[in-house]
């Protein structure tokens, strides 16, 4: 059913970009919209997804000129979210305009990096992509919700240079003052550039609305600006179309922060931000910054800017996190000693692989991150890095469906090939397999090749521990 488009919202488009351009706005919203996705090139390369989709799931794909990862789905957009490819984190649907933002700010593995409004993950794990699983990136939710999702695909996408934080993000800089390198404000909006895929956004979308947005916006840009080091680089982006949550937002910014902007250039067609507004000139400035039309691209409309950091800015009164039982300690530590020694010994691992890891105890959970991840602020994480294993009563350590899949290409011992699609529906649903002929004790399971995760094989059989938060997903076979 076609997207209806209020008054409001049509008036307001034409008064920015003339009546033609509305019409083409309502014409692109009421079509299907298209359906990308970003490859984990860390997982399967290109060539071999596109193969792989199109024989065992007729999901037909073509390339995105300028983009080195990104397929645009032709035919199938039914079934990419009910591939085993797509839990196991070998590609992530995402908008094109949605790549942008992490794009321009382009980090590395020698940044510190904050996302300042993570959830549901698409630009953190594309983030940590960049960044090549290394170095400090710091993500934030202020949706307790929304960050179990984030939660999820930052685990489906193996990320382990990460933690999350749940806070209000206009806050954080009464923790971290001229800490980061690069910081990323991809803030809440009133949604404009999306109601091709939201339609609820033309319900309730109002100016007054827009104002209220606007002072949440210009509050996190703020704390953004306090958080990064001079010298850093911030991108702002939103995925809506009015100037007041837009350029009217940089344009207060660059009246009172020590901030200068900086041109961009794209891999899409785009448009320069406004320089006058309602007859008020603006920041002349402006006009490095991009606005993305959805009927030019199809896909999301969207507005970023990147900005650096020119001069030191006032601290807030420092807030120091509460603490924790949270302990983090490098592989050679006594307490993490005897766990890594199980997985050399057992699944054949070599101890110099683990050295590149940090474990973080927290109660009867082990979790480890890149050992390049570094925060003193540790009582202020919902999350550090992956799970790497759980300890029994008995204090012995239950190998984690996630660490399997980081050490897949490492593990050598306890292997379990799933030999046909019964045993692979069991396995993923978190039934046991019964009737195999191998050891007791606790296995790598793979399917075609790939590590899926863990199991135990008891003498009831060989029992899943798939992660529960995947064995609700449907899969195509």
């Amino acid at each position: 059913m076609a997207t209806e488009v209020s008054n409001k919202i049509y008036n307001y488009f034409s008064v920015l970009y003339g009546r033609e351009a509305a019409d083409k706005y309502l014409a692109f919203i009421e079509k299907d919209p298209a359906q990308y996705i970003r490859v984990n090139t860390s997982r399967i390369s290109n060539e071999e997804l596109v193969n792989l989709i199109s024989e065992k799931y007729q999901i037909k794909t073509e390339k995105v000129e300028n983009f080195n990862n990104v397929l645009k789905i032709i035919d199938g957009q039914d079934r990419i979210g009910k591939t085993i490819e797509h839990v196991l984190g070998f590609y992530y649907i995402q908008s094109l305009s949605s790549m942008l933002p992490p794009l321009v700010l382009n980090p590395d593995s020698n940044d510190v990096v904050m996302d300042l409004c993570g959830a549901p993950g698409s630009k953190s794990t594309q983030l940590a992509e960049l960044m090549g699983n290394k170095g400090t990136l710091i993500i934030n939710e202020v949706d307790n919700k929304r960050i179990k999702s984030l939660i999820f695909n930052l685990e489906r996408m193996n990320v382990v240079n990460s933690s999350v934080i749940h806070s209000k993000g206009e806050v954080l800089s009464k923790v971290y003052s001229e800490h980061f390198t690069k910081v990323l404000v991809d803030a809440p909006c009133s949604g404009l550039g999306i109601i091709q895929k939201k339609g609820e956004v033309s319900n309730w979308w109002s100016l007054e609305h827009v104002q209220r947005l606007q002072q949440l916006q210009i509050r996190l840009l703020v704390s953004a600006i306090k958080m990064a080091k001079v010298g850093a680089e911030i991108v702002y982006s939103t995925c809506t179309l009015s100037v007041e949550e837009n350029e009217i937002v940089i344009d207060k910014i660059l009246e009172k922060y020590p901030v200068k902007l900086e041109q961009v250039k794209l891999p899409i067609p785009s448009r320069s931000a406004f320089t006058e507004y309602n007859g008020v000139k603006l920041n002349p400035e402006l006009k490095k910054a991009i606005r993305v039309l959805p009927w030019e691209i199809d896909s999301d409309g969207f507005f970023l800017v990147k900005m650096i950091k020119t001069d030191k800015t006032e601290a807030n009164e420092k807030e120091i996190p509460q603490q924790t039982k949270y302990q983090i300690v490098g592989s050679d530590h006594k307490i993490i000693k005897p766990y890594l020694k199980y997985v050399t010994e057992h699944f054949g691992v070599n101890k110099n692989i683990l050295d590149d890891y940090k474990f973080i105890f927290r109660g009867k959970d082990i979790f480890f991150v890149i050992k390049d991840w570094n925060d003193e602020n540790i009582g202020l994480f919902n999350r550090i890095g992956l799970k790497f294993g759980t300890l029994d009563k008995n204090e012995r350590i239950t190998f984690n469906s996630q660490a399997a899949q980081i050490f897949a290409n490492h593990i050598t011992k306890f292997i379990y090939e799933l030999k046909n699609e019964d045993e692979l529906l069991k396995y993923l649903t978190g039934w046991k397999i019964k009737d195999l002929d191998i050891p007791l004790g606790q296995y790598i399971v793979k399917y075609n090749n790939w590590t899926l995760g863990t199991a135990v094989m008891t003498s009831e059989g060989l029992k899943s521990r798939f992660p529960r938060t995947k064995r609700t997903q449907r899969f195509d076979f």
